[in-house]
């Protein structure tokens, strides 16, 4: 864009899109623009409209060669100096800074990064601890040079994209996809990883260890499968054929209301399911080439497995990351997840909603673990034997609906305990520290679900902790 005279097209389409990780609005000048500025340089460059409300109303500024003037020395006054381009359409000014080649940058008032639509403030040491997790350079943004925009850019998989955003198509294809952060610049039409993610023809050509393991199990253990798939396509359409998945083999039990029509009850929390497919594509390690996505799909649970590297200072539903900036900013558009990182808060209220259990959400360094067990209500129909007569024989694949599975002595367990129990059972003077490695959990995770299983009166340490064992208590 740097160079380019904005036309009335694209300006519009920028209004209607609204304010995202490379835009942002500002209705007047005042000092708070040094921050958006260093915020921008410091991540993937965009820019900045003077004379725009934040619901996108073209209001206008009166503009100067002194206000030109004093938003130059503000770029040139950060610590290092930002590059910027300054343009003017009517009586909106357009701000364009460039990426920075010397991250992180500083002004007055600190450091900023951007965190989808908004500037957040960072010190030194967490912006460096950052680049350290993540990498000085993010997978997402790097140019894919192996990707040429004439053969493998796929026109259908834009439209759609456009279509499930509510965007209209004003402009060419290289300006939108300029616009969506995804192509550099349209001379030299170069696709970042993002871009090939999205709007490839086929993104596994190019990034093959993209695609999404599916696999249905016939035990809880995990040693019988039935069916195993590796599913492909663009990340919004991987999301969609996991989704098909899951409600494919999902068992459900029906309530009579009254009404006419029954209410159909399923084991699992479809929308909660489907933010944890979201989250786990979205926040993937694509650097790590070894390991796909995987959602495993047993009689009692459903288990979602993805690679990452945990943020220094993680803390559960506090920490707010974005390991792939471009594309969660490109789910957010398709109203795929949330921009500012609120996806365990929305899963959780999605089991709440259909009366389920939270998911369990377990990790370390390099895994990450959400598991979904049975709803309580689903579970309720089941003993008050309310299940259709097609969901009580056996599915197609091998499922089998009716099965309570998991039960010891009445009690309901999870499926991390399960396999606790399971390893105890193969090796009952096994450690937590081996617990902890075969699991790739922390130990602390494990005591935790030692200490759930002794309250439930399952389990008990016979002998001293060195010397001993372990002891499954039997009904």
């Amino acid at each position: 864009m740097a160079g380019e005279k904005m036309r009335k097209k694209e300006f519009e389409f920028i209004l209607a899109e609204g304010e995202g990780l490379k835009i942002e609005f500002k209705e007047s000048f005042d000092g708070s623009l040094a921050k958006e500025i260093v915020a921008f340089a410091s991540s993937v460059g965009g820019r900045i409209f003077l004379g725009v409300s934040d619901n996108g109303e073209a209001k206008g500024i009166k503009i100067t060669n002194k206000l030109k003037s004093q938003i130059q020395d503000i770029a040139n006054n950060c610590d290092p100096p930002v590059e910027i381009e300054i343009e003017q359409f009517d009586n909106v000014l357009i701000i364009e800074v460039t990426e920075g080649k010397n991250k992180p940058y500083k002004c007055k008032d600190g450091f900023f990064v951007r965190v989808g639509p908004n500037s957040q403030k960072m010190d030194r040491d967490k912006i460096l601890d950052t680049a350290v997790y993540e990498g000085k350079i993010r997978f997402d943004e790097q140019v894919n040079k192996e990707f040429n925009f004439k053969k493998d850019f796929d026109k259908k998989k834009l439209d759609n994209f456009l279509r499930l955003g509510n965007l209209s198509k004003t402009l060419s294809n290289k300006q939108i996809s300029v616009n969506l952060g995804v192509m550099k610049d349209k001379k030299t039409m170069f696709f970042n990883n993002a871009g090939v993610l999205f709007f490839s023809k086929e993104p596994q050509k190019f990034i093959p260890w993209s695609v999404f393991t599916l696999v249905l199990f016939r035990d809880r253990e995990g040693a019988d499968v039935i069916d195993r798939k590796e599913i492909d396509g663009s990340l919004f359409e991987i999301v969609d054929k996991v989704m098909d998945f899951v409600k494919l083999h999902i068992r459900v039990a029906y309530r009579f209301t009254g009404k006419p029509q029954r209410e159909d009850v399923y084991e699992y929390p479809l929308e909660a399911v489907r933010e944890a497919v979201i989250n786990s594509v979205m926040h993937k390690n694509y650097f790590e080439h070894g390991h796909n996505n995987i959602l495993k799909f047993f009689p009692d649970r459903i288990q979602i497995e993805n690679v990452w590297i945990k943020p220094k200072d993680f803390v559960l539903e506090k920490t707010v990351f974005r390991r792939n900036s471009i594309i969660a900013d490109l789910f957010s558009r398709i109203h795929f997840g949330e921009k500012l990182g609120s996806g365990m808060k929305r899963m959780n209220e999605y089991c709440k909603k259909e009366k389920a259990p939270s998911p369990e959400i377990e990790f370390s360094n390099t895994y990450f673990y959400v598991v979904f067990n049975p709803s309580k209500s689903y579970l309720e129909l089941i003993k008050e034997k309310k299940v259709s007569e097609s969901e009580t024989m056996e599915k197609e694949g091998g499922q089998i609906s009716g099965q309570i599975s998991g039960q010891i002595s009445g009690q309901i367990l999870t499926g991390r305990q399960r396999e606790i129990l399971e390893l105890i059972k193969q090796n009952p003077s096994i450690s937590r520290e081996e617990l902890s490695n075969k699991l790739k959990i922390n130990p602390s995770a494990i005591q935790k679900h030692i200490s759930k299983l002794k309250e439930k009166g399952i389990l008990k340490r016979i002998g001293s902790d060195k010397g001993g064992h372990w002891g499954i208590i039997k009904s």
